[in-house]
């Protein structure tokens, strides 16, 4: 079978914000479908750009391998993707030149590559994956291997004679535990162990237990699963850990879905596997609080090791989640924040601001949540309108020449806020301050009840209160002065 090469878009050091943080992970969704053609018999290869410098230390490796495809296959478990970051796209334009001076047929699978699959056929493309990838990806590569004519495969954007040619959609997979186990052993996991020792002091490995998401917040794209949700069974799941453990030996898990546990009863079986199993981790989720709630579901996740639970907050005006069609409400935020606590699991919040209609008083709103609640973690941006939401259709007319982020910390205001760009840029600095602020208080006051508790950590955060009082201070007179820029 014919030799086939992958890679993705995605480079941590193109993303100043997110290098910053030292936890990269490996691009599952590319060892995924990597996994999925090597059943299939073909001969596969990885240049994994994570943790790589330029997209032309490819060429080597391109040089050596000669491979008939190379396959541009993003990681759709990275959010960052969905994002379609400019300098990213970049990166893939520059990988996809080189190939194709090599001779290579040059596959890209990407949410940005779906919508914007001219560009990319200016930059060496020859076909482009609309959808889910790997069933559509192996149909491609027999079909052209055999003779065949890639129109009769379903999936795929293309041009021919002058002309884009669309086929049509693939099914999503409906059985996610006939995938064969993504290729582990194509990553260099000890370059990724490393730097999560380094800078964390234990090592994190990142999991898929589901696909989609079945809610309709209209500002997050869809661009591969839609609203559907699909999910593998715990058994599946506990067998992937179970390997992971034994041969990487991680200390932790993100479990990097959308949304985690979504199907009934599925977090309480996996506890008791978990329990069956003997198995000893830790893990970080995704989750929507008013899942949380249901019965048993924090109390089963507390048991099986979740650490970290990131809900989408987003706001703490009511009439702002209501706008966002998000399904939840700020009384939900509350108690699902205080109950995970209360089970000695960290919460941490998403949050957005300069949705549309967002006033002052909403901001306002969503900041004394953030004091009041004081989650374990927060990660803040603002509205960015995506191609295929009902979000981008309200906002499409206004669009800029730019519509794409450079890099994840960007926040620019891609439409007619309620604020300009300085301003949202200048809030999300003061809110963090704010909660720093607050967060040292917190310390400060348990370290006072309780000085024999104190570690190095606590006294860290709990003095950090005295330099956040007048930089909170400061950004806060210039919020004013921005607030009628």
């Amino acid at each position: 079978m014919s030799t086939v090469l992958f890679t993705h878009s995605y480079f941590y050091k193109f993303d100043a914000k997110q290098w910053k943080f030292k936890q990269p992970y490996p691009p599952l969704g590319t060892i995924q479908a990597a996994a999925v053609l090597r059943d299939a018999g073909y001969s596969v290869s990885l240049f994994d750009t994570n943790l790589r410098d330029s997209p032309h230390e490819l060429m080597p490796m391109l040089q050596r391998i000669r491979p008939r495809y190379f396959v541009i296959y993003d990681d759709g478990f990275n959010y960052l993707t969905k994002m379609c970051l400019t300098k990213m796209r970049e990166a893939a334009f520059v990988m996809s030149t080189e190939a194709k001076a090599l001779g290579c047929i040059v596959i890209v699978s990407s949410s940005d590559a779906a919508d914007h699959y001219e560009k990319y056929f200016s930059h060496g493309a020859d076909y482009v994956v609309r959808g889910e990838g790997e069933e559509t990806l192996k149909s491609l590569l027999l079909t052209l291997d055999q003779g065949g004519d890639a129109a009769q495969v379903q999936g795929l954007a293309f041009r021919r004679a002058d002309e884009n040619m669309l086929t049509g959609t693939r099914p999503v997979i409906k059985d996610l535990d006939s995938l064969p186990l993504p290729a582990w052993d194509l990553v260099d996991i000890a370059a990724y162990r490393k730097i999560w020792l380094r800078h964390h002091g234990y090592f994190s490995l990142n999991i898929a237990t589901t696909r989609g998401c079945p809610f309709k917040c209209n500002w997050c794209a869809k661009p591969i699963y839609g609203n559907r949700y699909t999910s593998r069974s715990p058994q599946h799941v506990i067998r992937e850990i179970a390997y992971l453990l034994e041969t990487y030996k991680p200390d932790h898990f993100w479990m990097c879905d959308d949304i985690f546990g979504l199907k009934p009863g599925w977090v309480c079986e996996f506890r008791d596997l978990v329990k069956e199993r003997r198995l000893s981790f830790q893990y970080k989720i995704q989750s929507r609080v008013d899942l949380l709630l249901e019965e048993d579901t924090i109390d089963a996740l507390a048991q099986s090791g979740a650490e970290t639970v990131w809900v989408g907050a987003e706001s703490g005006s009511q009439k702002i989640l209501d706008a966002m069609d998000k399904g939840t409400t700020v009384e939900q935020i509350v108690d699902a924040s205080r109950l995970l606590k209360q089970k000695g699991v960290k919460v941490a919040f998403f949050l957005q601001f300069g949705y549309l209609g967002e006033s002052r008083d909403d901001i306002g709103k969503t900041i004394q949540m953030v004091v009041d609640l004081l989650p374990d973690e927060v990660g803040i941006s603002v509205s960015y309108p995506l191609p295929g939401t009902k979000f981008y259709e309200k906002v499409k007319n206004q669009l800029r020449e730019k519509k794409n982020w450079s890099e994840s910390d960007d926040l620019d205001m891609m439409f007619e806020s309620t604020f300009k760009t300085a301003y949202y840029r200048q809030l999300h600095r003061y809110v963090h301050s704010i909660y720093r602020k607050h967060k040292g208080y917190h310390t400060l006051r348990k370290l006072l009840s309780n000085p024999l508790r104190l570690s190095y950590r606590d006294l860290r955060t709990g003095l950090a209160t005295f330099y956040y009082i007048p930089k909170a201070f400061a950004q806060q007179i210039r919020l004013k002065t921005l607030e009628t820029a």
